[in-house]
């Protein structure tokens, strides 16, 4: 199917999803068909300007024999008017494609410049999205940090006290069992001097 500049403008691209634009690859396949379609135009502009001057230099016109030519020499006069009409409609067609792949090619100029700018548009934003992401990230695992390292500060704290007062308790409670167990002693002691007993000290108790 030949392609016209009806074609390009009423071209519509399907939107991606979960960001602005349009598909890479759909406009990509019809940045083809367009250079597909130039070309095609060109070639046909270079057949055309072939045949024009072909015809302009007669080679293409019929050959006339040779007694009509010494006999009446009126149709190398009648060339000239005959070609001179025909130079109009190949000079139309040459500029109707010429002017059609000129639209053609400003319009997707138009389009890759804007598919390159949303491009740039949405690669900026995406950056700036993940550099503040990354900001927010980094600001609260100082601050997750910051408070871990307070908890931990202050259980270290009690902890340490609490070693502190089992280390007193512990001395506390040695010298409270000696004591008591050396009263015990030294009652015994006593004891067995007023009976006239063994000394409970001197039997290794």
């Amino acid at each position: 199917m030949a392609l016209t500049p009806d074609d390009v403008v009423t071209k519509q691209f399907q939107h991606v999803r979960f960001k602005e634009g349009f598909d890479p690859d759909e406009v990509d396949d019809f940045l083809d068909e367009i250079v597909v379609e130039w070309r095609k135009t060109i070639a046909e502009n270079d057949e055309l300007k072939a045949k024009l001057a072909a015809y302009e230099s007669g080679e293409s016109a019929p050959a006339a024999p040779a007694a009509e030519a010494a006999e009446t020499p009126e149709p190398v006069v009648a060339e000239v008017p005959a070609a001179a009409p025909a130079a109009t409609p190949s000079a139309e067609t040459d500029a109707a494609p010429a002017a059609q792949s000129a639209g053609i090619i400003e319009l997707a100029q138009r389009l890759h410049d804007e598919h390159v700018a949303e491009g740039k548009a949405q690669r900026d934003q995406l950056i700036s999205e993940a550099q503040a992401q990354a900001a927010s990230i980094v600001a609260e695992a100082e601050k997750q940090g910051r408070e871990e390292r307070a908890r931990l500060e202050k259980e270290r704290t009690t902890l340490e006290g609490r070693i502190t007062e089992l280390r007193n308790f512990e001395r506390d409670y040695r010298s409270q069992l000696r004591s008591y167990i050396e009263g015990q002693l030294r009652d015994l002691d006593t004891a067995g001097s007023s009976s006239g007993s063994t000394p409970v000290s001197a039997i290794g108790l």
